[in-house]
């Protein structure tokens, strides 16, 4: 199973182009509005009249691989590096991060 990370500080993101083309292959109508402010992110995209975040999207949606697949490092949105990482199909898992940098973890039990 392929699952998409982010490799780099700063935090997993799509480029506008990422989230363009996994909406398409979702059959998502979006609609893309600019922002007037000076952030680093220049857009919001809505669907209907709720708002698209994909940090929603689960990381081995099988359109989110192909997109990251296919656009390469014009997947990667505002600070990040995407990553695709191959684990055993009968692992539990789980997205660990640190700063942002995130890792594949084996879920087990903790308790505190």
């Amino acid at each position: 199973m392929k699952i998409v990370i982010n490799n780099c500080h700063g935090g997993f993101g799509l480029s506008d182009e990422a989230t363009e083309l996994y909406a398409k292959y979702k059959g998502l109508d979006l609609r893309k509005e600019e922002k007037n402010t000076n952030s680093v992110l220049p857009s919001d995209y809505y669907v209907g009249d709720e708002w698209f975040n994909y940090r929603y999207i689960d990381r081995n949606d099988v359109d989110l691989v192909r997109v990251v697949q296919e656009l390469g490092e014009k997947a990667d949105g505002f600070c990040s590096k995407l990553k695709l990482v191959d684990i055993p199909t009968d692992v539990q898992w789980t997205i660990e991060e640190y700063d942002g940098m995130e890792w594949v973890a084996e879920k087990h039990r903790t308790w505190s």
